[in-house]
């Protein structure tokens, strides 16, 4: 077959898969399945040969990350029961002050905290930062939803654990060391920039606080009291002495004591978050052992991320057991399974996709179209990937099937494929709008009206993909 006929194929293939999703509202993983099995067939591979080629590359992808998901989401959801995540903003804020607070908490959301299914994180800190913008000033709400939307997102494609990051380092043979040391140089300064470009934009009149708050919500709220941030955070257990506690952060003039006291009565925050931070050390350690080529085996084995990744699970099950008790860690766990399915199946079927394409030469003619270049190959899986989420909405979805279309090319012209990783996940920031769950909880819970969240979430979350692909460019030329 033609370069030609293959190349039209896989398009056909691609904006097929969209179609369905966009238009029919067929779910992603029948829909990816269906386009790989509509290219395989196209590009006469041959009934047998294609049904071999997507559960293989099913299969391929769920042996390098199916584990590392499973893991990274239980230890994320029982630290969300612990209520690690309301304790650590607290600590923020008490730690850097108002001012800071954009910033501290959108690096703390973008790095350590992306063990967390997205959508639990978001519901989790959302009513914090909600009640925490007054503090910053007159565009707190504003600078607040921009720093959550940019970390949340910038997050789970660029951080280990985040779902999407490990996904694109399994999809592109990326070892998980190398893809966490790429991936924190990178989201570190993106979210600094990209909240820094924005709350630049907002100070010159960006923001209209009439238009783009919702003032109804804050006075159902200041009517309330306590109320929506306690059902933002219905799915943290609590124990008498957190409700007493709580109950006494409601008055003004105790709050500052009852948040010290309830920490007093608590299990140690450094303590709640010592076994994930140790996993990614350990990670950390095995990747820089590789890359200087050290032999300790001791630690070589450590620093596996399955084996480190599950050191953190069970130390993170201990400890929290100690201060929630077994019932709660083993409902936190139950939890954690059923968040992991949907992104296992769909981080399978992206590598179906990505095996499908392979198999039918793309990246051989790919390869010869960017031999000349490794800048205009992560150009292009970037707006490949900006592309399909504007169409679909998910940025897991569209970094995964961005990165497996331009896989293959990667040996070819010699990039390294951890950054064509950043690339898709780059690409898949731009344009989070009206199709996105994310888009919709951080305008209702913000208290943002819909123009508001056009502002704050879409503009804010595209500047953070543009950011970050200008930071990856130089980043091709050094590594």
């Amino acid at each position: 077959m033609s370069d030609i006929a293959v190349l039209i194929n896989t398009a056909v293939a691609v904006l097929a898969a969209v179609l369905l999703i966009v238009r029919f509202r067929v779910n992603p993983v029948i829909s990816l399945i269906l386009a790989s099995v509509y290219l395989g067939l196209a590009v006469g591979l041959g009934v047998e040969e294609t049904v071999k080629t997507i559960t293989g590359g099913f299969g391929e992808i769920m042996v390098d990350v199916g584990l590392l998901i499973a893991f990274g989401v239980l230890m994320g959801s029982i630290l969300n029961q612990s209520g690690a995540i309301r304790r650590l903003v607290e600590h923020l804020l008490k730690t850097f002050g108002p001012k800071r607070l954009p910033y501290t908490m959108g690096l703390a959301i973008g790095t350590v905290l992306q063990s967390i299914f997205l959508d639990v994180l978001l519901v989790i800190s959302a009513p914090l930062a909600r009640k925490l913008a007054p503090k910053i000033g007159k565009l707190g709400t504003a600078r607040m939803a921009t720093a959550m939307a940019i970390a949340l997102e910038c997050g789970i494609v660029f951080t280990v654990p985040g779902v999407a990051s490990l996904a694109l380092a399994g999809l592109l043979n990326v070892p998980l060391g190398k893809m966490l040391l790429f991936g924190l140089l990178l989201v570190i300064p993106t979210i600094i920039i990209s909240i820094a470009i924005m709350t630049f934009l907002f100070r010159r009149g960006f923001w209209n606080e009439a238009k783009d708050e919702d003032h109804t919500f804050v006075a159902e709220e200041d009517s309330e009291g306590e109320e929506p941030a306690d059902k933002g955070l219905a799915s943290v257990p609590t124990t008498n002495n957190e409700r007493g506690a709580t109950a006494s952060s409601a008055q003004p003039a105790g709050g500052s004591v009852a948040v010290v006291e309830r920490e007093r009565k608590e299990a140690p925050l450094l303590l709640l978050f010592a076994p994930l931070l140790t996993s990614l050390l350990l990670i950390g350690a095995g990747a820089i052992l590789e890359i200087f080529e050290i032999q300790l085996p001791w630690l070589q084995l450590l620093g596996e991320p399955v084996i480190a990744l599950l050191i953190g699970l069970i130390g993170t099950c201990l400890v929290t057991r100690a201060a929630i008790g077994q019932k709660k860690v083993e409902e936190a766990i139950a939890v954690g399974f059923k968040e992991s399915g949907q992104i296992l199946i769909l981080t399978g079927v992206g590598g179906s996709l990505a095996a499908t394409v392979a198999a039918a030469g793309l990246g051989d003619i790919l390869g010869g179209f960017f031999s000349a270049s490794t800048v205009a190959p992560l150009l292009v899986v970037w707006a490949i990937a900006a592309v399909l989420h504007i169409a679909v909405g998910s940025v897991t979805l569209s970094a995964i099937t961005a990165a497996g279309l331009l896989a293959p090319i990667a040996p070819a012209i010699g990039l390294d494929p951890v950054l064509l990783a950043l690339a898709a996940g780059a690409g898949s920031l731009f344009m989070v709008h009206v199709t996105s769950n994310t888009f919709w909880l951080l305008q209702s819970l913000l208290g943002q009206s819909v123009r508001g969240a056009l502002k704050s979430v879409t503009v804010g979350v595209s500047v953070a993909s543009v950011v970050a692909i200008l930071l990856i460019l130089p980043m091709s030329l050094l590594f």
